[in-house]
């Protein structure tokens, strides 16, 4: 017989991430306790992501999202800088909402659920070769629709293209660690690395790190070329990399058997198999290929919220 399992208690007046941390939780994430002893054991056998690293790649027909990003950016005036990516985003949220466990990570030889979710992205402040980078990392809740996705992914890029701008938090977290004599970065990495496999960073620490996120997700198309397989990071508690390439023109036959061309782009994951199992994240990925050829489902808010049982 099962044993029954207790109620997890909440935080009262929050509506998402409200469980009470229990012993074992950390600053960034509730310990998961698992009922199958198999993921107790694989942390050990594959320490490290790049021990558990999983690839898979989705071809996404984007007629019917490129339609919708021309339609919302011409008739929507609350949103005229909508695009492919920031759809991308919000469809890997609603993922998120269906299917919890994908935010999930590895540390310490233990897996966490997050107490948030959250997305990390680098981009360019111009397209020159010798340009440097900008990174930003935006919160979100799981019930935002498209146009909540949208406000904070341009919040959070507001002044970050032009080689004259400021860096916002995470991206002069990045620089100042990255241009300091190479004993105190060794001391700072090595602090880091110490906390986040002991019960979590600081909450100051890990809110700064690009490094510990939900999702690494990269337009990489926007340079011109295919997508690629993108490690995940060792360091912090990254556990899926979303890479998009470049939108390219596909031969196909339609219903009737007539050739005709469709734009495409092929996105390529890589996974934390930790974490959850590869069926769990295969589902999500779907979904998401789901969620960008029918668009429009993300302008209203999920019905449902799916939480992390935390087993």
């Amino acid at each position: 017989m099962a044993k029954k399992r207790k109620e997890l208690k909440r935080v009262k007046g929050k509506e998402f991430f409200n469980y009470k941390k229990r012993r074992g939780d950390r600053t960034d994430g509730w310990k998961v306790r698992f009922s199958d002893p198999t993921y107790l054991v694989v942390p050990h056998i594959m320490p490290t992501r790049a021990d558990a690293q999983v690839y898979f790649e989705e071809e996404v027909n984007t007629e019917a999202l490129d339609k919708f990003v021309r339609q919302q950016r011409r008739e929507n005036p609350e949103m005229p800088e909508l695009s492919r990516l920031i759809v991308v985003m919000a469809a890997a949220t609603r993922a998120f909402s269906r299917y919890p466990k994908i935010n999930r990570f590895c540390a310490g030889k233990q897996v966490y659920a997050r107490n948030h979710f959250c997305m990390s992205l680098t981009l360019k402040k111009s397209m020159r070769t010798d340009a440097s980078d900008a990174t930003v990392k935006p919160f979100f809740q799981p019930n935002y629709n498209l146009k909540q996705v949208y406000d904070t992914v341009i919040k959070s890029l507001e002044g970050q293209k032009g080689e004259e701008t400021v860096n916002n938090d995470t991206g002069a977290f990045v620089d100042k660690i990255t241009n300091v004599p190479q004993w105190i970065l060794k001391l700072v990495v090595a602090y880091a690395n110490y906390t986040n496999n002991h019960r979590g960073m600081p909450n100051w620490l890990w809110k700064l790190s690009p490094f510990n996120t939900s999702v690494y997700i990269t337009d990489i198309g926007s340079t011109g070329i295919g997508s690629v397989y993108h490690h995940i990071y060792n360091f912090g508690t990254t556990s899926v990399f979303i890479a998009m390439g470049k939108r390219q023109r596909k031969l196909i036959l339609d219903e009737e058997g007539n050739p005709k061309y469709i734009n495409t782009i092929n996105f390529r994951y890589v996974v934390d198999e930790r974490s959850c199992d590869g069926f769990y994240y295969a589902k999500t990925a779907r979904y998401i290929t789901h969620l960008l050829t029918h668009p429009e489902e993300l302008l209203e808010a999920p019905e449902t919220v799916t939480e992390d049982p935390l087993y």
